[in-house]
């Protein structure tokens, strides 16, 4: 879908006005333009840091010829091109239809007698290339357009003259792995043969969704491709031997276009008559939507110097696009100033002075009653409060432009980071920090439709700044906003991503979710899981909170009609092992770590009730021993489960029967909040009433001891440091942990 253009996208190119972005890639980028008497077209430009390169611009040139060969009737028809201008554009009609992945994402595996119908029309295409002794080369879903009329094949960055090496090295791979032919793939000559190796492979995933090398790193692809039997599996059976006969290792024992097309199609009927009813509605979407966009251009991001404090971006929404800053403003409020940075105050030392606002006001810092404190900003989203994580000697959070990390002792700023990350795709296991991170040159567009590949990193603890990828999933698109890193456990990560193309408007209909694990020292998919389809638009996360307990991963999910669900997933196949809807439950009061011991998952935001591991089976539920008690998330420790009370106060549980143990007393419990878990320490339990976090002796006399001022309203124990970290009202402070 078209993305607004950038505050440095060119007003106009040639006689083109730009419109919107369709996509980016390693040539140039993509422009949805008009001209000035109102003819749409799609507009390929070239970077910048490429244009003068005289490689890189003769394989611009080859693409506009190769593009002009095939034509109108077969692919998008060239309008205009100059090659020798300053940054080479290349103008042609836009195609009214959607990319032939983006087809299968709406209606799934396509009905036979569409596939016959494509591959004969695009045997048609191939063999116009051919007769000029032009090959593609890079043959694959994206680069096919389905159009009401027929497809048309686009993208013909890597085409060439048949025999043509100027632009290639004997013994380099070029192209997509999972439709490369073996000889391609092996960094071999790719004749018109290679071409009908991917073409076969194309309509293997119109005829079943997937591949028929199946997905996974570049190396694997590239080894099945050169020595592995392609997997149709579900291809229909009348064409199953027609396709393995074009994926023949030898190219010399596949068929040629004309013999191939003729054997899929008879070409009676129009094309049209062929094409599923979902799939002629997107296409008659497509077509009224493009005289509905308006230009949007997003603006320049704020410019910085050294001295000057950065001001803050507007609040983005989560599906904003990624749009870099400088790395000074990661965080911190003044209150009132609408000026951001990381600000320090040790316990220690004296406080600082008041700093002064955008117009020479003096800015009062709120003084808490902390060892230490730091103004920070609310992270980039609105949508998923942020988390705080124990991390080594390190609490980490995600804070206005990026990720933070505060030594968790002293409260010096360890890291301020700019990249902004979002909350929900950083996870740690306590020793580690693990993220999401953005495929080089994505950022500011979404991409192709099939987007940019999914990419896991480490955090070096110390400079906050990720390190190489130890895993790249091409099969699933990494800029979606949506993908969630749901936690890491044991050396494992555990994603939930989706297939599918770009909107910054929620999830579409049109992508598929899924959930995997991956062995963080090696890089590799452990297994993949589907997920529920999400409803269109929603911009809700699957995943609430998940952790991993012996051999199974337990998550609270949010269901498409805000219910919450708790399931429990074998770690070792993702297969589900059992699934609980929650009632009473609200979706954002459980966003908080799950309390569970080795047999029970314990839930509170209402009544209070534990489920076995075993089988999801309630064991015991405050309803029928305190019918009408309302209590807030649970808290573990040892054999006895935590919360706090409604009108109460802090009582403990015991984890397996449910009866009550231990109860505070002094009566000041009756103002304790539910909104968040009690912390528990050596000698004390810490519970929030108004602006006082208060330390509870939880011996036998259950009585308060003392309080501490604070704006915090989400408090984790950082065990090491002896510190309880607070985090809200725009500070992260620390108390003593005892």
């Amino acid at each position: 879908m078209p993305s607004p253009l950038t505050h440095d996208d060119p007003q106009a190119i040639g006689p083109y006005l730009p419109l919107a972005r369709l996509g980016s890639g390693g040539m140039g980028t993509v422009y949805l333009a008009r001209t000035p008497g109102g003819r749409t077209v799609a507009l390929k430009t070239m970077h910048a840091r490429i244009a003068s390169d005289p490689a890189f611009r003769t394989r611009f040139r080859l693409e506009t010829d190769a593009a002009r060969v095939v034509g109108e009737r077969y692919g998008a028809g060239v309008v205009d091109a100059d090659a020798r201008a300053e940054t080479p554009w290349l103008a042609t009609e836009y195609v009214l239809g959607p990319p032939l992945d983006d087809a299968v994402a709406l209606c799934g595996p396509l009905p036979e007698r569409t596939v016959r119908a494509l591959g004969a029309a695009l045997c048609g295409a191939l063999g116009q290339l051919h007769a000029s002794d032009v090959v593609h080369r890079d043959l694959k879903p994206s680069n096919i357009l389905v159009t009401a009329y027929g497809p048309k094949v686009i993208d013909f960055g890597i085409a060439r003259a048949a025999g043509d090496d100027r632009l290639t090295r004997i013994g380099v791979a070029v192209g997509t792995p999972a439709f490369m032919s073996p000889e391609q793939a092996s960094g071999q000559e790719h004749s018109a043969a290679g071409d009908v190796f991917a073409l076969a492979g194309l309509l293997v995933f119109a005829a079943t969704g997937r591949p028929p090398f199946g997905h996974g790193q570049a190396a694997d692809l590239l080894y099945r491709v050169q020595y592995t039997d392609p997997d149709l599996t579900g291809v229909p059976g009348g064409l199953a031997p027609v396709l393995a006969q074009c994926l023949d290792k030898n190219p010399f024992r596949r068929p040629a276009t004309r013999d191939l097309g003729a054997e899929l199609h008879d070409g009676a009927g129009e094309f049209a008559d062929h094409l599923p009813d979902m799939l002629l509605a997107d296409i008659a979407r497509r077509a009224t939507e493009v005289w509905q966009i308006t230009p949007q251009r997003l603006p320049a991001p704020p410019e910085e110097t050294e001295t000057a404090v950065p001001t803050a971006p507007a609040r983005l929404s989560r599906r904003r696009l990624l749009i870099g800053a400088g790395a000074a403003a990661l965080a911190v409020a003044g209150a009132g100033a609408g000026a951001w940075a990381w600000s320090e105050r040790g316990g220690a030392g004296p406080a600082p002075q008041p700093t002064a606002g955008p117009g020479g006001s003096q800015l009062p810092r709120k003084k808490l009653d902390s060892d230490w404190q730091i103004q920070v900003a609310d992270p980039p989203d609105d949508t998923v409060p942020a988390q705080l994580h124990a991390v080594d000697n390190l609490v980490t959070l995600v804070a206005g432009k990026g990720l933070g990390g505060i030594v968790a002792e002293t409260g010096h700023i360890q890291f301020a980071s700019d990249q902004m990350e979002s909350t929900w795709q950083v996870a740690t296991d306590g020793k580690r920090l693990i993220r999401l991170v953005q495929a080089e040159g994505s950022e500011n567009n979404a991409g192709k439709p099939g987007g940019f590949p999914l990419l896991l990193a480490s955090v070096d603890l110390l400079t906050g700044k990720a390190a190489a990828p130890f895993a790249e999933f091409t099969d699933f698109n990494g800029v979606l906003p949506e993908n969630q890193l749901v936690c890491t456990a044991e050396g494992v990560a555990y994603v939930a991503a989706g297939r599918g193309k770009f909107s910054d408007e929620g999830f579409l209909a049109s992508q598929s979710w899924y959930l995997f694990a991956v062995d963080i020292s090696s890089g590799k998919r452990l297994w993949t899981t589907p997920l529920p389809a999400r409803r269109p638009g929603s911009g809700r996360l699957y995943f609430l909170s998940a952790t991993v307990v012996g051999r199974r991963l337990v998550s609270l999910q949010e269901a498409n009609d805000g219910s919450v669900r708790a399931v429990a997933r074998d770690i070792r196949t993702g297969a589900v092992r059992w699934d609980r809807p929650l009632d009473g439950v609200g979706p954002d009061r459980v966003r908080q770590p799950l309390a569970v011991d080795d047999d029970h998952l314990y839930v509170g935001t209402g009544r209070l009730r534990a489920l076995r591991l075993s089988d999801g089976n309630i064991a015991w539920d405050t309803r029928s021993g305190r019918p009408g008690a309302t209590y807030g998330p649970p808290v573990v420790k040892d054999d006895f489960v935590y919360a706090a009370q409604k009108g109460h106060g802090l009582v403990g549980l015991s984890g397996t029967g449910g009866a009550v143990m231990w109860e505070e007393r002094g009566g000041q419990g009756a103002q304790a909040d539910t909104t968040a878990p009690p912390v528990i320490g050596p000698n004390y339990m810490y519970s929030k009433r108004g602006s006082e976090l208060w330390a509870i002796a939880w011996n036998s006399t259950g009585a308060p001891v003392r309080s501490f001022k604070t704006t915090g309203d989400r408090f984790i124990a950082h065990e090491a440091s002896e510190q309880i970290i607070a985090l809200g009202g725009k500070f992260l402070a620390a108390f003593p942990l005892q």
